[in-house]
């Protein structure tokens, strides 16, 4: 087992082990450490504990020390300088006349290097511009492209929930989502209702993903027959998955249909094809389209992050 502590550098971005370094570290303090990119300050959001070797990605990179006031001072006025760089970045993108737009700039704590995050539908050239830049900051400079789910973790909205995002508040990494989630949950497949604000699939589509996938075992299919306690055979009509309950239709024997109502675990069946969806709205040619859009979308971003 090995100590470590996790830190964030970035709001609800992704957590990263260092070794405490013999320090008394707790939850909510910041800390200097040492990454990839340079000497970086960085909030404590988990207190010193002990993990399996496996989940460590070697060399674990110790503490360097807990934040001074003169840390926090320099880190304040690095959030500054940010908003500057930001305005003249912008000035030279229009002077440059590239078709990209500019996310964010982050400075690292030792001022080594200057990060400029920007969306783009293509590949840009930009080498004039970090020319540029680079005369004007006098340090290392940096463009990243990142995706528009980046973009919106970055800056941040209001979902159809009504709350703040998920992906800016508390989500640290992104997690596959896939329409299946959609279809599981007996969601309508019309992309604006289960497209976020980014334009992709909603994250939240992966929360319950598991209990809908654990009720739906118990459960027949629509249009699956079925024999209930009294002994009738019937046909499912519709099934609530929460409540576990599925809707029937028999025929009794003067040959009248009739619905009822029954728990899953009262109904005798055997789910003898996959599992159909159907929605109480019809899917017009024009969102079937659109769906595919969105897809097609999902899959390009992937390749472009494992690029």
């Amino acid at each position: 087992m090995i100590k470590v502590i996790g830190v964030r550098f970035r709001k609800a971005g992704k957590i990263y082990y260092f070794d405490p370094n013999g320090l008394d570290i707790q939850a909510g303090q910041n800390v200097i450490v040492e990454t990839v990119r340079g000497i970086e300050y960085g909030e404590v959001v988990i207190g010193v504990k002990e993990v399996t070797e496996d989940e460590v990605i070697q060399p674990l990179k110790s503490v360097i020390r807990i934040t001074t006031e003169e840390d926090d001072a320099k880190e304040a006025k690095n959030r500054a300088k940010e908003k500057e760089a930001f305005g003249i970045c912008i000035k030279k993108i229009k002077k440059h006349e590239l078709d990209m737009k500019l996310i964010d700039v982050e400075y690292t704590f030792d001022n080594n290097k200057v990060l400029f995050y920007f969306t783009a539908d293509g590949r840009i050239d930009f080498r004039e511009l970090v020319k540029d830049l680079a005369a004007i900051f006098k340090t290392r400079i940096e463009l990243r492209q990142i995706g528009v789910r980046d973009e919106t973790k970055m800056i941040g909205s209001i979902g159809i929930c009504g709350r703040a995002l998920c992906c800016h508040t508390h989500l640290c990494e992104f997690q596959p989502v896939s329409i299946k989630m959609a279809k599981e949950q007996n969601l309508s497949l019309n992309p604006t209702k289960i497209s976020g604000v980014c334009g992709r699939l909603m994250c939240c589509l992966k929360y319950e993903e598991g209990t809908y996938d654990y009720l739906n075992k118990a459960l027949p299919n629509v249009g699956d027959r079925v024999i209930t306690p009294e002994g009738f055979k019937g046909e499912v009509l519709s099934v609530n998955v929460l409540r576990q309950m599925v809707k029937v239709v028999t025929r009794k024997e003067d040959g009248d249909p009739e619905i009822l109502q029954y728990k899953s675990n009262e109904l005798k069946f055997k789910r003898c094809r996959k599992q159909q969806h159907k929605n109480n709205e019809d899917i017009s040619q024009e969102d079937q389209e659109e769906l595919k859009t969105l897809l097609n979308l999902e899959k390009k971003e992937g390749k472009m992050k494992r690029e």
